[in-house]
């Protein structure tokens, strides 16, 4: 039961969340006419933070309590970290050239 409302839990964080930001990047974005193609980047960075969001910090709040939760190494962290805000900058960069 606890493992189906920790799915449920996940599911509504990257809604929220994922919704959330997708709104906020979409309104940048929408200000640089160029970028329409390039949104999928965007989603993808969106997608890895909430994601990082979760795996350290979310996990250990929630109603699953397993014996394999257990942080991101920070290397790891921080690729995923910068590769989002890379995402996120490729089309606002192009969309500008």
């Amino acid at each position: 039961m606890r493992f189906g409302l920790e799915l449920f839990r996940i599911t509504a964080i990257m809604f929220l969340l994922g919704g959330l930001g997708w709104f906020l990047l979409n309104e940048i974005y929408a200000s640089i006419d160029q970028t329409i193609e390039l949104k999928w980047l965007g989603a993808i960075a969106i997608l890895l933070l909430v994601f990082v969001l979760y795996r350290n910090k979310l996990q250990f709040t929630g109603w699953y309590q397993g014996s394999k939760n257990v942080k991101l190494p920070k290397s790891v962290t921080y690729l995923l970290v910068f590769s989002a805000v890379i995402f996120m900058i490729i089309p606002i960069i192009i969309g500008l050239l």
